[in-house]
């Protein structure tokens, strides 16, 4: 399952922790812009980066939008029989949903006939030709205004005013995307909440997630 949320409403820290807490039973899967520099993705990233721009963006979005896809399905066919022995839970920071959100907020910006949605929803459609989407994902939510407050603190530096529109935008997008997928998507509120609680709101709903598909598969 992957853990979903804008920049700020203390995603990275939940996931962590509920990970910890889950032992080994639990893989958790790294948010691409957090993976080490000599890795691909981190190389990725890095040239994606180089220009400063908190949203990726290098002018060519669709180039963007596939490079980040990529990172994801090789991501996803790295998970062998091997690396999985033991494993009941995989946790991951920020999935495909993430792709499709971001660009999709990054590319209705260039083509405003399209409704943002759909274009994350064609994304979305790209990207299970090649990978399967996951079985739940969070959705942490909380109040755009602090969570950018946070996000800027963290990287140390002003946010532009496009920066701040395309996080306004996928804030909008991933309610109206959870909204369209109610079976997979569960919502969680954190407005208000400190990372401890953060991280005990991602557990607990981990939990009851993995409690109801072992129930459903007894049944």
């Amino acid at each position: 399952m992957s853990v979903e949320g804008i920049n700020g409403v203390g995603k990275t820290t939940a996931v962590r922790a509920a990970a910890a807490s889950l032992g080994s039973r639990c893989l958790r899967l790294d948010e691409l812009t957090d993976q080490a520099a000599d890795t691909l993705p981190g190389q990725v990233i890095a040239a994606l980066a180089a220009g400063g721009d908190v949203c990726l963006r290098t002018g060519h979005p669709v180039v963007e939008t596939l490079a980040l896809l990529a990172l994801k399905f090789r991501e996803f066919e790295r998970l062998t029989p091997e690396l999985l022995d033991g494993v009941d839970v995989i946790l991951e920071d920020r999935g495909v949903d993430s792709v499709a959100v971001c660009q999709g907020a990054i590319l209705h910006a260039e083509h405003r006939a399209t409704p943002a949605l759909a274009v994350a929803e064609q994304i979305l459609a790209t990207a299970r030709r090649w990978r399967s989407m996951p079985d739940a994902t969070l959705l942490l939510a909380g109040d755009r205004e602090i969570c950018t407050t946070r996000f800027t603190a963290r990287i140390g530096r002003p946010l532009p005013a496009s920066a701040v529109d395309v996080i306004e935008q996928t804030d909008r997008l991933y309610r109206e995307l959870a909204a369209t997928e109610p079976d997979r998507f569960t919502v969680i509120d954190v407005t208000g909440q400190g990372p401890a609680e953060t991280g005990e709101a991602v557990e607990d709903a981990v939990r009851s997630l993995v409690t109801q598909r072992e129930d459903s598969r007894a049944s």
